[in-house]
C-alpha cells in the first residue's frame, strides 16, 4: 500500500518539501482575469500540483481551483507546460495534512478496490424539494438531484456564479460548479449523517 510520505518525487513536478503522487483528478479553474477553464490534474501533493487545462497562467499568478475529490486549492503557478502549468498550493499546516491523507487515498484506492470515498457517499432524499438561498437573500425553489456529507448536486433554473455562497436548508455552501440542469454546492464544513437524514429524508 502506498503512502504519501514514501512516494517519489514526479519529475514534471517541482519538488516542494512534499511527495507528490500520479492522480488523474477533474475539476476547474480560475485566473485572475476570472475565466474559468477545465482541467485535470495529473500530479499533486500537499505543496503543489501540475494541471492540464487550456488558460495558461502567468508565472506568479494566483490560481483558485476546485477539483473533484479535493476540494478547494489556491496558489501561484510556477511553471508553465505545453498543455497547462504547474502551481504551489497554498494551504494551513490542517489542510495539509487533510490533502496528505485524500492523496494517500487516492493512491490506494484502485489497490483497496474502493468505488467512492464513504466518508462522501451520495444519498437520494426522500423529500428532494427545497430551497436555495443566496448571498444576497434571494431565494429559490430547487431539487436536491443527490446529496453527500461535503455536497449537493441541485436541479435549478438559476445560476449563481462560481464561489457564491448559498445555503441550502441549513448548511451553508458554495457553488463549485454549473451543470446543464442545475449547480453543485460544496458545503462550508463536512455533515453529521444524522443531520442529513433529519433535514431531507
Amino acid at each position: 500500500m502506498q503512502n504519501i510520505a514514501d512516494t517519489h518525487i514526479g519529475s514534471d513536478i517541482p519538488h516542494d518539501n512534499f511527495h507528490s503522487v500520479k492522480v488523474n483528478l477533474h475539476g476547474r479553474y480560475m485566473l485572475e482575469n476570472r475565466s474559468e477553464h477545465i482541467c485535470i490534474v495529473l500530479e499533486m501533493s500537499p505543496g503543489s500540483a501540475l494541471l492540464r487545462g487550456k488558460g495558461n497562467g502567468r508565472i506568479g499568478e494566483r490560481i483558485i481551483a476546485y477539483i473533484d475529490h479535493v476540494g478547494r486549492i489556491e496558489g501561484a503557478v510556477l511553471r508553465q507546460t505545453p498543455d497547462g502549468f504547474s502551481m504551489s498550493l497554498t494551504a494551513s499546516e490542517r489542510k495539509k495534512d487533510k490533502l496528505a491523507a485524500q492523496l494517500t487515498w487516492l493512491a490506494n484506492k484502485h489497490e483497496l478496490d474502493l468505488p467512492e470515498d464513504r466518508r462522501h457517499e451520495r444519498i437520494t432524499p426522500r423529500n428532494p424539494n427545497n430551497i436555495l438561498v443566496i448571498s444576497d437573500g434571494r431565494q429559490y425553489r430547487c431539487r436536491i438531484i443527490d446529496l453527500s456529507l461535503s455536497g449537493a448536486a441541485v436541479e435549478i433554473d438559476v445560476r449563481p456564479a462560481l464561489h457564491t455562497s448559498v445555503t441550502l436548508g441549513t448548511m451553508r455552501g458554495t457553488v463549485v460548479r454549473h451543470f446543464d440542469d442545475g449547480i453543485a454546492i460544496e458545503f462550508a464544513n463536512v455533515q453529521q449523517r444524522m443531520t442529513l437524514d433529519q433535514l431531507f429524508r
